[in-house]
């Protein structure tokens, strides 16, 4: 299984850019597709956006499309979550998740959002704080 730390979350003004990372340890990072999710205080986890093993497939929630990006750095054992134009919606604590059991390409198919607890392992999350 592989292991996951995310960094890089903070404070922001709405309107404001930040960049997630998440630092995969274990096996082997490239086996797995690679997901984030967030959960505000008091909801339920909430699908982000995915993104496939080799890096060359994206899926995101409706609401993210145009200012998330997630991208992924095989070589580095990494994965990034790219946020623009964040709103006070935003604030959440953000989760990068792996699949490797085809969870995510499972969902597509069924045309429904991904889980967060059919996904191999997540991190320990990093908090989001958009003030307005």
């Amino acid at each position: 299984q592989v292991q996951l730390a995310e960094s890089g979350g903070g404070l922001v003004q709405a309107g404001g850019s930040l960049r997630l990372s998440c630092a995969a340890s274990g096996r082997s990072f490239s086996d797995y597709n690679m997901g984030w999710f967030r959960q505000a205080l008091g909801k339920e986890h909430e699908f982000v956006g995915a993104i496939s093993w080799s890096g060359g497939r994206t899926y995101y929630a409706e609401s993210m499309k145009g200012r998330f990006t997630v991208s992924r750095d095989n070589a580095k054992n990494m994965v990034y979550l790219q946020m623009n134009a964040l709103k006070p919606e935003d604030t959440a604590v953000y989760y990068c998740a792996a699949d490797g059991r085809g969870s995510t390409a499972r969902a597509i198919t069924q045309r429904r959002l991904p889980v967060l607890n059919e996904f191999d392992s997540w991190g320990q999350g990093t908090q989001v704080t958009v003030a307005s």
